[in-house]
């Protein structure tokens, strides 16, 4: 079954003390567009990611949102700059100098300017956050494709229904076709007489005359065409490939043909039917714009 361009997915993995969380959105899009969003120090992860999706999704606007957490306490270390408290002390003494005033070096002072002491969270190797991380993005894809199978699914029955509710349409344009000659000849002929009187009928005119508005209100070729695009269309909607763009299109030739068959027809009850067509058509075609 196609799968649907909408859905949600969250997966969890922990490693050495973080644990992450990611999860997928995605909204329709013509494309496949990838978008993620994670904490700065985990910005490398970005392009696996990406390549990641990218092996399983075809269309659709997809957001990213990866986040990270401790979910136990960490011995962090403390690092001093000597070189900057030390710079931080002589200055201030230059500037007790230049202003005649006394200075004492402060130790508790020094540590409170900037960047003389920075607390640093235990190294942890980026392969390793990536395993973590890869475990989350993996569960949070199944549940997110899982989503979007179902919606799929759905859409998938509701499609196929409105196809066979215009196959039936086509079935009685079909069936009324031939009427639209024999009628087109009874009023031409009704007419004729009419206006001729008691003149005798020229039976040859008149049959060529029937004849050109039979090949011109011909409308087999185009439920030929018809036919073999809802057919195209069934067998897209059973496959697991990305069909979206291929039904659109599929869309665009049944309304061609649709178009031409209640010009070239020209009948009331022929035109009812291309109504009703017409109609479900266009919910066809809102219904395919949710489709990967």
């Amino acid at each position: 079954m196609a799968n649907s361009m909408t859905g949600f997915g969250r997966g969890e993995a922990s490693v050495g003390g973080y644990q992450f969380s990611i999860e997928l959105k995605s909204v329709n899009h013509r494309f496949l567009e990838i978008i993620v969003r994670a904490p700065r120090h985990l910005i490398g992860f970005e392009e696996q990611i990406r390549k990641s999706l990218q092996g399983r999704f075809q269309r659709g606007r997809i957001e990213v949102h990866v986040n990270v957490v401790e979910t136990e306490g960490m011995t962090r270390l403390v690092k001093v700059d000597k070189d900057l408290a030390l710079s931080y002390d002589k200055t201030l003494k230059d500037l007790a100098l230049t202003l005649n005033t006394a200075y004492e070096t402060d130790i508790y002072r020094l540590v409170a300017f900037p960047d003389v002491l920075s607390v640093e969270d235990p190294e942890l190797a980026l392969d390793t956050l990536w395993g973590a991380c890869a475990e989350a993005l993996s569960r949070a894809t199944d549940s997110f494709g899982q989503m979007r199978s179902i919606e799929g699914e759905k859409l998938t029955t509701d499609l196929l229904l409105r196809l066979d509710l215009i196959t039936k349409y086509l079935a009685l344009i079909a069936e009324r076709a031939p009427s639209v000659v024999t009628d087109y000849q009874e009023r031409l002929q009704e007419r004729i007489q009419t206006l001729m009187g008691e003149v005798e009928l020229d039976e040859t005119r008149l049959v060529n005359e029937v004849a050109y508005f039979a090949d011109r209100a011909s409308i087999a070729e185009e439920l030929v065409r018809f036919d073999s695009h809802l057919a195209q269309g069934r067998d897209a909607l059973r496959s697991t490939d990305s069909v979206g763009r291929r039904l659109d299109f599929l869309v665009q030739e049944m309304n061609r043909e649709i178009n031409t068959i209640g010009s070239k027809a020209n009948d009331l009850t022929i035109g009812q039917q291309v109504v009703s067509v017409k109609s479900e058509l266009e919910k066809v075609r809102e219904q395919i714009q949710n489709l990967e």
